[in-house]
C-alpha cells in the first residue's frame, strides 16, 4: 500500500502498479499457504493427541468411581481430550502464534514515525490489559459454571437412569423440576461469564477500530506538517491493525482459552496419575488361599468407614457365604476383595501376595465379579461372557457358558451367543442378565469368585443351577465367596460368615455359625473382641433352613 500510493501515483507508471501487485499476489498467496498448512498441522495435532490420551483419560474415568466420583464427573474427565482437540482445530492457536509477530509490526509502524509507534504500542497494552481484567473476572464463574455443569449433568443421569421409577410414581415433572432449578443454576453462571468475556471483547473492538481512525487522524496531521508521505498512512493503518488483531482475537477467543487450559490441566493430572503407577512383577496366578487381614474400607463418597478390623483366611476348594443384616457392609467386603474399592488399612492377600500386587490386567485370572446390580456391556452375549477378550477363545466362552449353566438359555436365544443385549443389556430379562454376568465372572476359571446376592432375579431352577456352579468351583480347587440373603445358597457352602454393623460378628464353619445343636437353632458364634449381633429376619431364614437340611 505504501509502495502504490509513494510510487505508482507519482510516477504514473503502470508497469510498477502492475508489478506490485502481481508482488502482492504473490505474498498473499504465500500468507495464505502457510495458514492453510499450519491449521492442517494444528487439526493434526489435535487428533494425533486425541489418539494417545483418549484412552489413556478413559482408563483414569474408568477407575474415578471406585475413589468417590460420580459417573458424571468421570466422564467430564473423558471429554478433556475433545475440548483439547477442538481448541487446536479453532482459531484461538492461530491468534497465540501471531502473538510474536506484533513487535515486527510495532517496529515497522515506529520507523515510519515514532509517536505512530507509541500510540499503536499504547493501544497493544491497554488490550493486554483488558485480557488480564477479562481473565481475572471471569476465572471464579467459569469454574463454577463448570461445577454447575457437573451437577446438572449428574441430575440428568440420575434421571434417565431411574427413568421407570419416575414414570411408574408420578414423579416425571418433579424430577423435570429439579432438573430445571440446577440447569438455571449453570445458565446464571455462564452468562455472567459470558457477559464479561463479551463486554470486553466490544471494548477492545470499539477500542482498535478507534485507534485505527486515530492513526489516520495523526498520519494525516504529519503530512500536513511534511513530516510523513500520503503512502506511509495507509501503511500504518494496515500495519497497526496487523499489530492490534492477535492481540483482539486472543480476546474473543478467551473462553475457549481458558476451557482448552482447565482440559490440559486435567489431562496433566491424569498423566500424572498414570505415570505413578509401577509395573508388578509377574507372578504365578494363585491356586491356595485367599487371606484377609485386620481390613479397613471406607465409603470412597464420603471417607465414612463402612468395614473395620475384618479377618478371616479361606483355602482352595472352599465357599464362603457372607449373611447380615441390610447395610452392614457384605456388599463392600465383596468389593474390597474385588479390588474395586480401595483398602483404607489392612491387606487383602491372594497366595500370601497383597492384592495392591498384582497387575491389573491379569485380576482377570484371579478374580470373577457378579455385582448386586448386573450390567452388561453393549454388545454381543458372547463379547460380554469373554469381557471383549480378543484371543476369540469361544472354547472358554462356551465353557463359562455351561459352568454357569446358562448355556441352554443362550442357545435359545434369536441369534445364539451373537445376539445383542441391547444399552445395559436391556433386551434381555433380569434374570437371563444375571446367568450371563455369573457365566462372566466364571469366563477363563478365575481362583476366587466374588457373587453379590448372585440368586436375586433367579427362579427355583435356577438357584439349583447356581448351587451346582458354586460346587463346581470348589471341585476344582476354586474359592467362591457368595452374598446370600436366600437360604437355598447354604447347600452348596462349607463356610459362613456374618457381618453386622461394619465387623465380622461371626465366621466359620456353616455347623459352627447356623449350626443345629440339640436341634435347636442358636445364634451365630461371635468373633473373640466383638458384640453378639441381632439377627435379621433373613438370617433368622438362613438359620431355619440350615435346621431343615
Amino acid at each position: 500500500m505504501l509502495q502504490v500510493y509513494d510510487r505508482a501515483l507519482t510516477s504514473g507508471s503502470v508497469q510498477t502498479l502492475a508489478f506490485l501487485s502481481i508482488l502482492a499476489l504473490a505474498l498473499y498467496m504465500v500468507q495464505g499457504g502457510f495458514d492453510t498448512i499450519r491449521s492442517q498441522v494444528l487439526v493434526r495435532i489435535g487428533a494425533r493427541l486425541d489418539q494417545r490420551l483418549a484412552p489413556l483419560s478413559h482408563k483414569v474415568a474408568i477407575d474415578m468411581p471406585r475413589y468417590g466420583f460420580s459417573t458424571t464427573e468421570a466422564l467430564e474427565r473423558g471429554r478433556t481430550v475433545d475440548t483439547l482437540r477442538n481448541f487446536l482445530g479453532s482459531q484461538a492457536p492461530a491468534a497465540i502464534f501471531d502473538l510474536p509477530f506484533v513487535p515486527v509490526f510495532l517496529v515497522f509502524v515506529y520507523l515510519l514515525h515514532p509517536v505512530l509507534g507509541a500510540v499503536t504500542l499504547g493501544g497493544a497494552v491497554v488490550l493486554a490489559l483488558l485480557t488480564m481484567l477479562a481473565e481475572f473476572k471471569s476465572r471464579d464463574l467459569a469454574k463454577s459454571a463448570q461445577r454447575a455443569l457437573v451437577v446438572r449433568n449428574t441430575i440428568s443421569e440420575s434421571n434417565t437412569r431411574n427413568s421407570e421409577s419416575l414414570i411408574a410414581m408420578g414423579a416425571t415433572g418433579r424430577a423435570v423440576e429439579r432438573f430445571a432449578a440446577a440447569n438455571r443454576q449453570h445458565l446464571d453462571l455462564q452468562t455472567r461469564a459470558s457477559d464479561i468475556t463479551g463486554t470486553m471483547g466490544a471494548m477492545s473492538r470499539v477500542l482498535r477500530m478507534l485507534l485505527q481512525s486515530g492513526l489516520l487522524g495523526l498520519g494525516a496531521f504529519f503530512t500536513i506538517q511534511g513530516e510523513l508521505s500520503a503512502g506511509a498512512i495507509i501503511a500504518v493503518s494496515v500495519a497497526s491493525g496487523r499489530a492490534l488483531a492477535p492481540i483482539d482475537q486472543v480476546i474473543a477467543n478467551w473462553k475457549g482459552i481458558v476451557s482448552a487450559r482447565h482440559a490440559w490441566t486435567q489431562l496433566r493430572d491424569t498423566l500424572v496419575a498414570l505415570s505413578a503407577e509401577k509395573t508388578p512383577v509377574m507372578l504365578p496366578s494363585p491356586t491356595q488361599s485367599l487371606r484377609v487381614e485386620n481390613l479397613t474400607v471406607a465409603s470412597p463418597a464420603n471417607g465414612r468407614v463402612l468395614l473395620s478390623e475384618v479377618s478371616f483366611e479361606l483355602q482352595a476348594g472352599q465357599a464362603l457365604a457372607i449373611v447380615g443384616p441390610s447395610g452392614g457392609g457384605k456388599s463392600t467386603l465383596l468389593r474390597a476383595l474385588a479390588g474395586v474399592w480401595p483398602v483404607l488399612r489392612g491387606s487383602i492377600r491372594y497366595d500370601d501376595v497383597d492384592l495392591a500386587q498384582w497387575d491389573p490386567s491379569r485380576m482377570g485370572e484371579i478374580i470373577g465379579f457378579l455385582p448386586q446390580e448386573v450390567g452388561l456391556f453393549n454388545g454381543t452375549v458372547r463379547e460380554n461372557i469373554s469381557r471383549f477378550d480378543t484371543n476369540k477363545d469361544t472354547d472358554a466362552v462356551y465353557k463359562a457358558a455351561v459352568a454357569a449353566n446358562v448355556h441352554k438359555m443362550i442357545a435359545g436365544l434369536p441369534e445364539g451367543y451373537d445376539t445383542e443385549v441391547g444399552a445395559l443389556g436391556t433386551a434381555l430379562s433380569a434374570g437371563q442378565r444375571q446367568r450371563i454376568g455369573l457365566a462372566r465372572a466364571l469366563y477363563q476359571d478365575p481362583f476366587v469368585v466374588l457373587l453379590d446376592e448372585p440368586n436375586a432375579s433367579l427362579d427355583a431352577v435356577g438357584e439349583r443351577a447356581l448351587n451346582d456352579t458354586i460346587k463346581a468351583i470348589r471341585a476344582r480347587g476354586g474359592i467362591a465367596v457368595i452374598v446370600a440373603h436366600r437360604p437355598s445358597v447354604l447347600a452348596a457352602v462349607d463356610m459362613v460368615a456374618a457381618v453386622h454393623a461394619g465387623r465380622l460378628a461371626a465366621f466359620g464353619t456353616k455347623e459352627e455359625v447356623l449350626g443345629n445343636r440339640d436341634g435347636k437353632v442358636v445364634a451365630p458364634t461371635t468373633v473373640a473382641g466383638s458384640d453378639q449381633i441381632n439377627l435379621g429376619p433373613a438370617e433368622r431364614e438362613l438359620q431355619a433352613a440350615a435346621n431343615a437340611n
